[in-house]
């Protein structure tokens, strides 16, 4: 059905789809806060929430409802524009990252190919890397709105960190362009699920990657920027409610993110190892593979909860030795060495 030239049918398609990645990511959020307190409560060999519902189940949704009804509390001293526009930039930032991500293969209903993303530009790990690179602005804004030293201290930590690890995770991603030939996230994860999974062309690379995303997701050990013994939380201290809850949400959502995109640069994406998925039928074939997606991005979770309650946080020079003077010349010789094997493959062929 076609009016204007608009197909609506693929536009409700699209519509149905960004709500059900919306709330698919607000719910992982919520009860990765879940995890993440059962996660430091075995770790520390102690119980971890329990009272609210079985087995604790029901406390994202209390802490959730605390939050929502806490009382607004927009300092006098601050420019209140800005104070409200810093959380909801955050917020906006960490969620269209997810526009690009391909959660699955096809799936056929009702007649129609259906494809499990919502825009598959021949761009999108730009798109990705632009998009994140906005989300400092929502730190920056909340800080320096704020009117308070400590959440400005805490802004200007989170701009120069994000700018040092960004160059890291930029030059270690040209090395994985260079094995691809290709800057679609679709095509990759395709290109993998006919061959080999991109960990094993790039595994320093990966590495390089993973230490670069924990520092974009201000999680520790590179949580400087609302390090509570130092700043007082930081960039956040002055909110409260629910604008302080989109700062929480906000750094979950990227770390679902943040697995989403490790996975389907390096990790096959969709693909489901051991498998043949040709002798599946198209609709099974397409849920195991988000199922297998969402295990890969579940793993990726923990292994930031895992971090956090076994390292502690950098002293900021420490932080930043490692930025400039370790990862970026780590990336440098991994991207010259794969142009010199991409070079030489090309030569012996």
């Amino acid at each position: 059905m076609t009016i204007l030239n608009i197909d609506w049918f693929f536009a409700l398609e699209k519509l149905i789809l960004i709500a059900v990645v919306i709330t698919g990511a607000l719910v992982i959020a919520m009860y990765s806060t879940y995890a993440e307190r059962k996660v430091a409560a075995f770790i520390q060999d102690r119980r971890g929430p329990n009272r609210a519902g079985p087995f604790g189940l029901f406390q994202p949704l209390a802490d959730g409802l605390k939050l929502f009804f806490k009382e607004e509390i927009i300092p006098s001293h601050s420019n209140k524009v800005l104070f409200v526009l810093g959380p909801s930039l955050a917020m906006l930032t960490a969620m269209m990252t997810s526009a690009v991500i391909p959660w699955g293969s096809k799936v056929e209903l009702f007649g129609r190919s259906i494809d499990l993303q919502i825009a598959d530009i021949n761009i999108g790990i730009l798109f990705v890397f632009g998009v994140v690179s906005l989300g400092v602005y929502g730190i920056l804004i909340g800080a320096w709105s704020s009117n308070n030293k400590f959440s400005l201290l805490g802004g200007l930590r989170g701009a120069s960190q994000i700018i040092s690890y960004e160059l890291a995770m930029g030059i270690s991603l040209i090395a994985l362009l260079m094995v691809t030939g290709t800057l679609s996230l679709k095509e990759m994860v395709e290109q993998q699920r006919h061959g080999h999974w991109n960990i094993i062309h790039q595994p320093l690379g990966f590495l390089i990657f993973l230490i670069c995303a924990f520092a974009e997701c201000n999680r520790t050990p590179f949580d400087l920027p609302e390090a509570e013994n130092e700043l007082n939380c930081g960039y956040h201290s002055e909110y409260s409610s629910m604008k302080l809850g989109f700062y929480l949400f906000a750094e979950y959502i990227n770390m679902f993110i943040s697995g989403a995109v490790m996975a389907c640069l390096y990790f096959g994406g969709y693909d489901i190892p051991f498998v043949d998925e040709s002798a599946l039928a198209v609709n099974t074939a397409a849920i195991l593979g988000a199922v297998a997606l969402l295990v890969k991005v579940g793993l990726f979770i923990f292994l930031f909860m895992w971090v956090r309650w076994t390292i502690p946080r950098f002293r900021y020079d420490q932080l930043m030795r490692l930025g400039w003077k370790n990862l970026i010349p780590l990336s440098l010789l991994n991207m010259f060495v794969t142009g010199a094997w991409i070079l030489w493959k090309s030569k012996s062929h």
